[in-house]
């Protein structure tokens, strides 16, 4: 791992490097596992297995679901981001904040609220969207955000003097917007779809309420009503193979793709576009999204928890004591595990350390019903006394979203001066002392970041703690799909404006974090 000039360092480091050896082999071993558990098959069980129709037709469920998400997340964010960065429109910033807040409605809460606000007796007197329509409008409403951010950064920091030189060699606006400005738009247009990609295909709940089936559906049917382990684990390295196939196509799109400026200095700031006569129709467009995804999915969770039954509120109470008692460790965990990496990546860059930085953030690209698969089968061959207890889960949820709390983590540790570490190096303090003593006081606001993004992220999962939650231990996110399973609309209702709640910290904490890092 470490360069052979750099062996001298290693007895300082080991502090560093034990654990973040240790954090790579969470992700990384079970999921080898996984593959050798589906390997066990002999040849005519995986032939049969491999040439199944039912294969092919999920493939294409959740292509065609894949391909839609994205397709109606663009026709959305992209007319938003160019609204809110490049026109006249008044009230961009509580805009801007009014349209990211859908992050903080997971999923399967937007599937719930679909379910109970259509058909009899719904707020809506509209038949109920079940599956491919219900599920794309559910996904497309609560993914667009991360696809906006990344836009209207992107339109931030365009220089507007190269569609205004296309302009004066006689382009029009919408030749110029689309010969000059979309391609420089490539890489937020890409990193979205990879975040949304990454979203849809692991997807669960939504797809499992809304019955539509995709891969992640299939698995859990594989397992918990068929009990076909073997199929259940290939279905799961096929879903792997689609996110790697994401990951990888992403990768090579923006390979060797240069946008930068030939010339110094920074882009000037873009002169707003009058809107004119269409400001109508563009504060409509820009209120439709919030109206659909955060103002009706908020009334409708207010008026359906009113209906909730008052003596029942013990077992909301006690769901919410079980999401926090696995959140609350799993954060800690996470934002213990992102330190040593953050640490060799920042002060030791080299490939082993990048390796690690990559191992991590597979952990938050698998899907989260294949982790979660892997870690059964994984468990219950090497770790039988850790299968369904309360450990796993944190432990699991911690790998999880270990890269949503490295990211916060390190961009605090690259702003820590290196001459601080080294001063107390001279005066005689080993390398993990000077960290803790000198370096750690000034990383606690990336690791709260972190920290509170990963506690929220295991507050709302649902996959992960369907599998793997001890028996009898109900949490908000599987009290709302058990409930909306058995269409208990009412009694879901508080569950799902709790998580809705908890989730909007989420928001509050990006737009911090964006502030001070």
């Amino acid at each position: 791992m470490i360069r052979v000039q750099r062996l001298h360092q290693l007895p300082g480091l080991l502090p560093f490097l034990v654990p973040a050896l240790l954090t790579g082999g969470g992700v990384a071993l079970p999921v080898l596992y996984l593959v050798l558990r589906a390997l066990e098959a002999d040849l005519e069980v995986l032939r049969e297995i491999l040439l199944r129709p039912k294969n092919l037709e999920l493939l294409l469920n959740t292509l065609a679901l894949l391909l839609g998400v994205l397709l109606l997340t663009t026709l959305l964010a992209l007319p938003l981001a160019f609204l809110t960065t490049r026109t006249d429109l008044k009230g961009k910033r509580p805009f801007t904040v009014l349209l990211t807040l859908p992050l903080a409605i997971p999923g399967y809460v937007g599937a719930y609220v679909l379910l109970a606000a259509t058909g009899a007796g719904g707020l809506l007197p509209l038949p109920r969207p079940e599956g491919y329509w219900g599920a794309l409008l559910v996904l497309s409403l609560i993914t667009y955000p991360y696809l906006f951010l990344g836009l209207r950064a992107a339109f931030l920091g365009l220089d507007p003097s190269q569609e205004e030189a296309a302009r004066t060699l006689g382009m029009g606006p919408w030749r110029a917007f689309f010969r000059v400005t979309l391609p420089q738009l490539l890489p937020a247009l890409l990193s979205g779809y990879l975040i949304v990609g990454l979203h849809v295909l692991g997807d669960f709940g939504t797809v499992s309420l809304l019955r539509y089936e995709t891969f992640s559906y299939a698995i859990y049917l594989q397992y918990y009503a068929a009990f076909d382990r073997v199929y259940a684990a290939w279905l799961a390295l096929f879903l792997l193979l689609l996110t790697g196939g994401l990951l990888l196509l992403e990768g090579l799109l923006l390979r060797r793709l240069s946008l930068a400026r030939a010339g110094k200095g920074s882009p000037r700031p873009a002169r707003p576009l009058a809107l004119g006569p269409l400001a109508p129709l563009a504060y409509a467009l820009v209120l439709l999204p919030v109206l659909a995804a955060l103002v009706f999915p908020l009334y409708a969770l207010f008026h359906l928890a009113s209906r909730f039954p008052l003596e029942r509120l013990f077992g909301v109470y006690e769901a919410l004591l079980h999401s926090a008692l696995a959140a609350a460790p799993a954060a800690f965990l996470a934002v213990g595990m992102a330190l040593p990496i953050a640490y060799l990546v920042v002060r030791h860059p080299s490939p082993g350390s990048r390796a690690l930085e990559r191992l991590a953030y597979l952990g938050y690209a698998i899907p989260p019903l294949a982790f979660a698969l892997a870690w059964i089968f994984f468990s219950l061959r090497s770790l039988p006394f850790l299968y369904g207890t309360l450990p796993l889960l944190v432990l699991v949820l911690a790998l999880h979203f270990l890269a949503e709390t490295l990211g916060p983590v390190r961009g605090a540790l690259y702003q820590v001066p290196r001459r601080l570490e080294e001063a107390a190096r001279t005066l005689g303090e080993t390398p993990t002392r000077a960290f803790f003593r000198v370096t750690f006081p000034l990383l606690w606001r990336g690791a709260v970041a972190g920290g509170a993004l990963a506690f929220i992220g295991a507050a709302k999962e649902l996959p992960l703690t369907l599998l793997l939650a001890p028996l009898g231990y109900p949490t908000l996110a599987t009290r709302v799909f058990g409930y909306t399973q058995e269409a208990m609309f009412a009694e879901a209702a508080p569950f799902a404006l709790l998580i809705t709640l908890l989730s909007a910290a989420f928001v509050g904490v990006l737009l911090w974090s964006e502030r001070r890092f």
